[in-house]
């Protein structure tokens, strides 16, 4: 088997899939909600994203197949699942991509100057810069994920570890100035920053042992991921207070290095977004191929489906479906709040389903498996709190079902690794 792969790579993509752009302002965001109580909400995300990052990581391991999520449908449940749930994550990622290119556009913006055009513009290159770092294959974009990881590690321990000698204890009185039951919604706002555990599962059989390198390196993000949050949150409420504006972050690097403001936060900002997007597009480029391997997509798309081949054309058409969203965007002033709910929606059905999944396809009396059940009760939660935006997920899926009907053949189930 080829190599592309290793654990670090494998842990940096995860860190940038999961990471992503919610630090940008979610602490701000959260607070505004509930106030200091607000790291409760932190909190409680950081430990669903245990048994949600485990389930994903037993199913890697155990079933290593570049169809993801798909893969581990269609093993459990038949192939109509198996379209749904490919055709909810792979069309997500063109839908969430402009939002995530934007967020990183909007900092650089407010740092150059512009406007709306320099953010689009910014936009623009992010989404051509992933899309030219995967044609190279994961290899690539593994190296310059690793590369991103490190980076970004260093900027927010900065902004951290420079900013808590300011922090002062009454910053947290009152602890719960909007009620207890406040908790709860700024949990909800919270989710779309620990989306992302799901990504890296369709480059799973491009690790050298899936079994053993891929739970270590979800576990390793697990870890990273968990204390940049914490950290970064806890430092927001503890030093910039109720006053913290929208840029929590860079409000922290300017009170612990001295430095402007804007461009601090333009360079993390597009750090974050880098690496989020890399993450993405790798991962759905490698599994639109394994759609089209199996019939879940026209044939065309299939090539690259192989353990480190390189998926140019599934590739393209993201990049390509991105590039539409961008351009209506621009062209009608759509916000990324609409895009993000959108892209959330098309999530939850993944989890749901890879979760429900994991619950039948797990062995029994396991830890991995009772991490399933726990992940699908917190499925199911986030689909109540996603509401009406799961309705753009049910289009995709009539679509996914219709391809599935006239391009749908049958397919050997991939066998599970026990070794």
């Amino acid at each position: 088997m080829l190599v592309v792969i290793t654990v670090p790579q494998g842990a940096a993509l995860s860190i940038g899939a999961v990471l992503g752009t919610g630090v940008i302002a979610l602490p701000a965001l959260a607070a505004q909600t509930a106030g200091p109580a607000s790291l409760i909400a932190w909190a409680a995300l950081v430990a669903l994203s245990v048994p949600l990052a485990a389930t994903f990581a037993a199913l890697g391991a155990r079933y290593p197949d570049a169809g993801g999520v798909a893969t581990y449908a269609r093993t459990a449940f038949g192939r109509r699942a198996a379209a749904v749930v490919g055709w909810s994550f792979y069309f997500a990622v063109p839908v969430g991509a402009p939002a995530a290119a934007l967020f990183g556009g909007a900092y650089v913006a407010a740092a150059l100057g512009g406007g709306t055009r320099t953010a689009l513009l910014t936009a623009a290159g992010l989404m051509l810069a992933v899309t030219v770092g995967n044609l190279g294959g994961v290899r690539v974009s593994g190296r310059l994920q690793l590369g991103l990881a490190a980076l970004l590690i260093a900027l927010l321990l900065t902004a951290t570890l420079t900013a808590l000698p300011h922090a002062r204890a009454a910053n947290l009185h009152p602890f719960a100035p909007h009620g207890w039951w406040a908790i709860g919604p700024a949990a909800a706002v919270l989710v779309w920053g620990f989306a992302g555990w799901e990504a890296v599962t369709s480059l799973a059989a491009d690790f050298r042992r899936p079994r053993r390198d891929l739970p270590r390196a979800t576990g390793i993000a697990l870890v990273v991921v968990a204390v940049l949050y914490l950290a970064i949150a806890a430092a927001s409420v503890l030093v910039l207070g109720p006053s913290m504006s929208d840029a929590p972050l860079a409000e922290l690097l300017a009170v612990g290095t001295g430095g402007r403001v804007r461009p601090i936060a333009a360079a993390a900002a597009l750090l974050l977004t880098l690496g989020t997007m890399n993450a993405y597009y790798a991962g759905a480029a490698k599994l639109g191929a394994a759609l089209g391997r199996d019939g879940a997509l026209p044939a065309w798309f299939a090539r690259g489906a192989a353990p480190g081949a390189v998926p140019r054309r599934s590739l393209l058409v993201v990049a390509l479906l991105g590039a539409v969203s961008l351009v209506v965007v621009a062209a009608t002033g759509t916000g990324t709040r609409a895009l993000v709910l959108l892209t959330s929606g098309c999530f939850v059905l993944v989890y749901l389903v890879g979760s429900a999944a994991a619950v039948r396809l797990l062995p029994r009396g396991t830890w991995a498996r009772r991490c399933a059940v726990v992940a699908f009760a917190s499925a199911v939660a986030l689909l109540v709190v996603t509401g009406w935006y799961v309705l753009g997920t049910a289009v995709i899926a009539a679509g996914a079902l219709l391809s599935e009907k006239y391009f749908g053949r049958a397919v050997e189930p991939v066998p599970a690794r026990l070794s």
